[in-house]
């Protein structure tokens, strides 16, 4: 269930300084703990560095105006720390895993660095993960190298590194959009039961409104930096109120379709 206002944003726009126009502009959005909300548009949107603002990650060189605040009554009691308050899943495992690192190292690395664990307890605490995840046989994965595991299963072993110091806010980037159509499907039902079962909060960043109608229970839509429409799931698919929203809707409206979308669209 979605609880108190955890994360407020008001206002906010980001410039960077190869550009001239904002990457985003005057956007205001609440996040609830427990709240599972896909941030959705096409490549340029700015739906990336919306999600990059509120995990603390913009690059040094980004201008930014608004505001950003978090309840007084969050976990982490104050601004979250990224790694140990928000955990962070990336499109590209490539640039995120180090490939002359084993798995289990890399799993283990967050648990090290913000629970305090020595390396013998978080490694321990690793193969429980990857058993998490739903890797199979973790106890041989944890010495294994990146190259040697398929594009599904380094984003399982992201999604573990990513969870493994128990952040309250998951933020998946495009985590899924590298992947074929039955690995996507996988990862968003990983992440959703995740979530649910330890009410974590999950901010899901995609261009794919069919993929995140299944796993959101709001949706927010960012075109050119700007928010266009924000609402319930449901709402938005059964009676969207900006063009752009029924245009996507629009483009997924086929026999892959999930079954909410084509319920909605009816």
């Amino acid at each position: 269930m979605r609880g108190n206002a955890l994360c407020r944003i008001d206002d906010l726009s980001v410039w960077y300084a190869a550009s001239d126009a904002p990457a985003l502009q005057n956007v205001s959005l609440t996040i609830r703990q427990g709240q599972r909300l896909a941030i959705i548009g096409e490549s340029g949107s700015g739906k990336s560095t919306l999600g990059k603002a509120i995990a603390g990650l913009l690059p040094g060189h980004a201008k930014v105006s608004g505001d950003i605040s978090w309840s007084r009554d969050s976990l982490f009691h104050g601004r979250p720390l990224p790694g140990r308050d928000i955990g962070t899943i990336f499109q590209d495992t490539g640039a995120t895993l180090n490939p002359v690192l084993t798995i289990g190292e890399q799993v283990a690395e967050g648990a090290v660095r913000h629970l305090g664990l020595s390396w013998r307890q978080a490694r321990d605490l690793a193969r429980d993960l990857l058993e998490r995840v739903r890797l199979p046989h973790p106890s041989h994965l944890i010495r294994a190298y990146p190259h040697q595991l398929s594009g599904g299963q380094r984003q399982r072993v992201t999604i573990a590194a990513a969870i493994a110091a128990s952040p309250s806010i998951l933020i998946a980037d495009e985590a899924t959009s590298a992947l074929d159509t039955v690995s996507q499907a996988a990862i968003a039902t990983l992440l959703d039961d995740l979530v649910r079962q330890e009410n974590k909060t999950l901010v899901f960043i995609t261009h794919d409104i069919g993929l995140a109608s299944s796993l959101a229970d709001e949706i927010a839509v960012l075109r050119a930096g700007l928010l266009v429409e924000h609402g319930p799931t449901r709402r938005v698919l059964s009676a969207p109120v900006h063009d752009y929203t029924r245009a996507l809707l629009a483009d997924y409206l086929d026999l892959s379709t999930p079954p909410l979308v084509s319920e909605a669209a009816s």
